[in-house]
Parts: structure tokens; sequence; C-alpha cells
């Protein structure tokens, strides 16, 4: 298996823990994947602060790129990046996905992964949802991204709120396509 080159956006969505918990898998990982590269907004930076008490985000050993850096390599498609995770991903962000709008790095190199046919996944994580949302996610998959919503499951029976998280962050590993150990259903 060739191993991955992944781009992990963090935006100003609440759900920081996802992120945190994404990037420490991520590090277990290591030795399925090549490179991983992470932008945050100062939304998300923020938020990680108020939810997380920390800035153990600059903790993680990968490199970490300015929004505003269009010279980064996963802003263009010659980088090879083979996936992009935006998590948490705002409402924002993802309208500007959807209407090709890229102001930032985020959104440049999501445009980037969709436009090489590569794997964008979107941890969307707002509730309710109005009927733009909805016409937005549908863009964007539409487009061939995946819309991942931060929903837990309780199928594995968490009992911390990591354990909880932890489910939707397995999924993502699963649809980044990096081998894992994590709860599957059985059945009943």
């Amino acid at each position: 298996m060739r191993k991955k080159k992944i781009v992990v956006a963090v935006t100003g969505a609440s759900g920081a823990i996802y992120a945190d918990l994404l990037l420490k898998k991520l590090s277990q990982l290591k030795d399925q994947i090549a490179e991983v590269a992470v932008v945050m907004s100062d939304n998300a930076k923020d938020v990680w602060r108020f939810e997380l008490g920390n800035e153990d985000y600059s903790n993680h050993p990968y490199r970490f790129y300015a929004k505003k850096d269009f010279m980064a390599p996963f802003a263009s498609g010659s980088a090879k990046f083979d996936t992009m995770v935006i998590v948490p991903c705002s409402m924002g962000t993802l309208g500007r996905i959807a209407g090709g709008i890229s102001d930032d790095l985020i959104t440049r190199a999501a445009d980037v992964i969709l436009k090489e046919r590569r794997k964008l996944i979107l941890v969307a994580r707002d509730t309710p949802l109005n009927l733009i949302h909805i016409r937005n996610m549908a863009t964007v998959t539409e487009a061939g991204g995946i819309i991942c919503p931060a929903i837990p499951s309780y199928y594995s029976k968490p009992q911390t709120i990591e354990e909880l998280a932890m489910t939707v962050v397995n999924r993502v590993i699963d649809l980044i396509g990096l081998e894992n150990e994590s709860y599957e259903w059985k059945g009943m």
C-alpha cells in the first residue's frame, strides 16, 4: 500500500476535540502515512483554546501552514496529496467550497483536491441545518466530496467524551483508507 499524503484543515466550528483526536490517531498510524500537513483558521485556534483549554495543537508533530500561504505544497495538484480532511468543517467553509471560492489555503486546497479527483472529507459540525447548508452539502457531494457529519455512534458503548468523539474519528480514518483497529458492528 502506498503511503498517504494527507492535509488536515481545522476551521472555527465547534468540535476541536475531533481535530485533536484525529491528529493524535494519525501519529499512531504514521507507518501508513508519508506526510501530514495542517492548516488552521484563526477561529479554529480560538475555539480550540476555548473548548479544550489549551494550545496543544502546536504540539502535534506536523508542519503547520498559515491560512494565507498559497505557496503551501497542497495548494497545487502537482504535490499529489491523496486526501484532505476538514475537521470540524464550518458551514461557512462548506459554503465557500461549494461555491468554488478559494479565498484562503483551506478552500484553495479543497478546490485542488476536488479538481484532481482526490478524496475530500468534510466533517460537518453544525445543527440544525438550513436548506442552504443541505444544498451546499449536495453540491460538494456531486463534485466528489464526502460529507461525514460529526455524529457519534453508540454501538461501542463509549464511556468518555473522548471515546464518543473517537467513533467519528475512526469513521474518518476508514474513509481516508488507513488500516485501523476500531469497533465493527457485528449485529445483535
